[in-house]
């Protein structure tokens, strides 16, 4: 299903089509839908974590991560 297939959706103000969105993950996670994870994510992340494994290097913490983004504004 694409956009132009949802009639009068051209009619939505974009905060309504925010509302419709809402709406639909709020289905599907109600739905209790498990949505299928491509194999190529799980070998990323499988990858990023043996990185870390194997140099963890120094990490932020989220407080120092929100300093970080504040200054660079």
């Amino acid at each position: 299903m694409r956009v132009n297939d949802i009639p009068n959706i051209d009619k939505l103000t974009t905060p309504e089509k925010i509302l419709l969105v809402e709406e639909l993950w709020d289905s599907i996670d109600l739905a209790g839908a498990e949505v299928p994870v491509p194999q190529s994510h799980t070998s990323e992340l499988d990858n990023r974590m043996a990185r870390l494994s194997s140099n963890p290097g120094r990490l932020l913490s989220l407080e120092e991560l929100c300093d970080r983004i504040e200054t660079r504004k």
